[in-house]
């Protein structure tokens, strides 16, 4: 069903000018997404104005051999700094032990921030999560979703034996 939803879903994202983004980006033009391509935004983002939502593409050959280069960091935080709603990729085949050490590294070193960290294995799962984050969060989707929140309480509410038992 989420399949379908994102085949109907058609959004702008904006795509830095990295060669990195490109397989990504062929991938959302073959779903009819309109791409618009920058060199303002930092390297290997897409941005999703519709939602609000940045994402930021990386693969574990960027980061130094000692995580505590703070000038990798740097390029993150400047992204965190940007995005108020912001998403890193970290995309490799296979997540080993290098990986998952990478992933810890960068979700302690921001911790408490609006970072959130993903791992995903290929381009096709890059757009998959991508479309998936972005369409939750663009404004229509947001707005049923937490009507249909509301109701589902409002019918708990009214349904409930316990509630039934307080009234009396």
């Amino acid at each position: 069903m989420a399949s379908n939803t994102n085949n109907s879903w058609k959004t702008t994202v904006i795509i830095s000018t990295s060669p990195q983004c490109d397989e990504p980006s062929q991938i959302l033009l073959a779903q009819h997404h309109r791409i618009r391509r920058s060199d303002s935004i930092l390297s290997s983002a897409f941005v999703f104005p519709s939602s609000g939502t940045a994402f930021m593409l990386v693969t574990p050959e960027e980061f130094p051999a000692k995580l505590e280069n703070a000038e990798f960091f740097e390029r993150i935080e400047k992204f965190v700094q940007v995005h108020r709603n912001s998403f890193l990729l970290l995309q490799a085949p296979v997540h080993g032990k290098r990986e998952w050490e990478i992933l810890s590294s960068v979700q302690n070193r921001f911790l408490g921030c609006n970072l959130r960290v993903i791992p995903v294995h290929s381009a096709a799962d890059v757009v998959k999560g991508m479309l998936a984050i972005a369409m939750a969060s663009s404004k229509p989707n947001v707005e049923n979703l937490r009507d249909q929140m509301s109701l589902a309480c409002t019918y708990i509410i009214d349904h409930s034996p316990v509630w039934k038992m307080l009234q009396e």
